[in-house]
Parts: structure tokens; sequence; C-alpha cells
């Protein structure tokens, strides 16, 4: 049985939790087994019918007054009791910040490893979502995960039940499936007094969140350095326009004050994965690749033949941004009459 931590917000399971629950359902799919969600405080009216209609059979829901605010050990306690309660041979969080806290107490208490950002199951050949069960020959899941910023897939053994680990923020796509018969348990654990040293106390108003258009478009055209400047976007907004996408930009240019943060692609910023992502003038830091690499298809322009986006590109075109793109802009414009 395949084990899911599911965070929510008011409307119900959060994007990244359902993305885990996908990369559960193939796991389990492969291992022969179901799919189970463990859920930590209130939980959201609809919740356990949006999680049916993703594949689980099952929703563990921790309740009591200590889980009415967020805490890394508390919520580690609640989901150990599940994996007791239900005997999961592995527990799959997304890669969220609550999710990597919440796994790495997890697996000290387990004393199990804990595999960090993983994009997908291994196979013999090393390679990720092959067709076997993603186990080697003595029992041991193997996965694929991002080590350095994305900007390498390592292959990583896990040989101890219950395997734990995380799934990479949009390294797999939410699925719905026809709905499964689904049982809600309400439990509560019990609680260490260690476990409550460190909660939430308060929270505040979160600045709206603006990147949505960025995170969620099939094409994205971003810009950096190369742009030079605040008033360098002008081409690259209107090619983003032209191709019904959404502008995206390097660390430097946030940093600069060029372009506002929202606008951020990678570590410090948006995660992406577009059917087309067009990088003008961007150098393709680790950092930037850390929310790009999971783009389906590349496009890098730039003067630099031997810059890291360049070649880790799909395609290249070696130019200046700033001739490139308002040529790009006006053949797309010709053509459309």
């Amino acid at each position: 049985m395949i084990l899911t931590v599911v965070e929510t917000d008011a409307a119900g399971a959060t994007e990244v939790s359902l993305e885990a629950v996908t990369f559960a359902r193939a796991l389990a799919r492969r291992a022969g087994g179901p799919v189970h969600a463990v859920v930590v405080g209130p939980r959201p009216d609809g919740l356990v019918d949006q999680l049916a209609g993703h594949g689980v059979g099952e929703v563990h829901h921790a309740t009591g007054d200590a889980f009415s605010a967020y805490g890394g050990a508390l919520w580690a306690a609640a989901v150990q009791a599940a994996v007791a309660a239900a005997d999961a041979d592995a527990v799959v969080a997304p890669g969220s910040p609550r999710g990597l806290e919440v796994m790495a107490h997890l697996a000290a208490r387990l004393d199990v490893p804990m595999a960090a950002n993983v994009v997908g199951l291994g196979t013999e050949d090393g390679t990720a979502d092959g067709t076997d069960d993603g186990t080697d020959d003595g029992g041991a899941l193997r996965v694929v995960r991002q080590v350095l910023g994305g900007a390498v897939l390592e292959e990583m053994l896990l040989p101890r039940r219950p395997a734990v680990l995380t799934v990479a923020g949009h390294a797999v796509q939410a699925e719905q499936v026809p709905p499964v018969p689904v049982t809600l348990r309400d439990y509560t654990p019990e609680v260490a007094e260690a476990d409550l040293v460190t909660r939430v106390v308060s929270t505040e108003p979160a600045a709206p969140d603006l990147s949505g258009a960025l995170t969620s478009a099939k094409v994205v055209v971003g810009a950096g350095r190369g742009a030079g400047g605040a008033e360098g976007f002008t081409a690259v907004a209107e090619l983003a326009e032209l191709l019904g996408g959404a502008l995206g930009v390097s660390r430097v240019v946030t940093s600069m004050g060029w372009r506002p943060h929202h606008e951020q692609i990678g570590q410090t910023g948006s995660r992406i994965s577009p059917d087309l992502y067009i990088a003008c003038g961007i150098s393709g830091a680790i950092q930037h690749w850390a929310g790009c690499a999971s783009s389906k298809t590349i496009l890098a322009v730039n003067t630099d033949e031997n810059a890291p986006m360049v070649t880790k590109a799909t395609y290249a075109v070696i130019g200046d941004m700033h001739e490139v793109v308002p040529a790009v802009n006006a053949e797309i414009r010709r053509r459309r009459g």
C-alpha cells in the first residue's frame, strides 16, 4: 500500500499534493496495491470525494486539538501513526517546504533513508519511468531524483520499508481517474510533548500569488541579463502574447529590479513545465535550470554558443535576442495576415 501525505487549502488538496497522488498511483499500479492518503488537521469540504477522483481508496484523517496548527514533528507523528495502521510500503509527499520537513522527520523516526525531489522510478538501465516495477532483485525501490538544483539526475535505492520520498514539484502532471470507492478513517494520534515544541503560532495573509499564469502556461518566453535593462522586454513580451503564453525571467532580472519577482523562474522562483520554453538571453545557471528543467521542449536564443542553456536546449538560435525575437514576431504577424 502506498500512503500519500496530502496538504490542503480552502479549495481542497493542493496542486502539488495531487501530483504526488498521481505519482503514488503509478507506483501502486506497478506494485499491485492501493493508494491511501493522510490528511492532518482541518479537512476541507469535498476533499474526500476529490481524492477519490484521483484514485485514493482510503483517507486517514488525523484529528485533535494539537493538529489545529502546523508543526513538522507534530505532522510526522500523525503520518507515522497512519503508516503503522495501514502497514504502508511507501510514503509519498509533495516536494513542498512542509512535505520536505515532515518527511525528513518521518524518515528519522522510522530510521530509513529519504529520497527528496523524485521525478520518476528507476529501471535496470538507469533511466526514469521504465516498464518494470521500480525495484531491484533485492526488493529495493529505485527512484530517479533531481540533485544540484535539478542540473543532475541521480538514481537512488531505497532498500528499507517503508520507502520515504518526496516528489519534485511539477515533475508529474496531476491526472484524474474515474472515482473509486473511498473510506474515511478519523483517528487521533498520541502526541509527545517534544512534538509540540515547534509549531506555527500565528499566520498573516500572504501577498497575492501572481505566478499562476506562469506556472500553468503551455508556452513560456523567458528573458535574462541579455535583455539589457528594464526597457528590453518589449519584444519578448510581444512574443509571449502572440503565442498565447506567459513571460518569465531569470533571477538577475528581478534582482536588478527590471521585472517583478512573480515572473521569476528558478530555484527561488517558479518551477515551470510548459510544452515550449523559449529562453532569450539567459545563460542557464543551475539556479534557473532548476525551475525550467521540466519543460518538454526548450528553445534557446543566445549569443554564446557555449552557454549552459544553449548546450542543454532542444534547439538553439545563436544570435542577439534583440534581433532574433523581433524578426520572429514579424514573421508570425505576417503569416497571420
